[in-house]
């Protein structure tokens, strides 16, 4: 039998993510390794939102030096990000329901001992 550590989020999460990273270990039986990809979605999850919040103050174009209409950098950071943290989610197994009957957390599918 495994011994329960208590496990707190990176200090520099915003807070919102640091709720999130809280309830996934809680609710899951995570190895060492896991934990650091949660880390990873949690730290994808901060850079999308705040790329999103610098495209909401400066808009998504700006103007080339020669006028011309250009992405702003932010929109490209905020895909990559959000691609990232579908990736990590996906590979942490996040993306399905926790059985309702479960006695324990369950276990990352990808790692069930059969």
């Amino acid at each position: 039998m495994k011994k329960s550590i208590k496990l707190t989020a990176p200090a520099h999460l915003r807070a919102g993510t640091k709720k999130w990273f809280a309830s996934v270990v809680e609710d899951y039986e995570l190895e060492p390794h896991h934990i650091k990809l949660l880390i990873l979605a949690c730290e994808s999850w901060d850079r999308a939102t705040q790329a999103r919040e610098a495209i909401a103050e400066h808009g998504i174009y700006f103007n080339d030096r020669f006028g011309s209409p250009r992405k702003h950098p932010a929109v490209s950071v905020e895909e990559s990000a959000r691609i990232a943290f579908a990736r990590l989610c996906r590979e942490l197994d996040l993306d399905v329901d926790p059985p309702a009957t479960a006695s324990r957390p369950p276990a990352i599918n990808s790692n069930r001992r059969l």
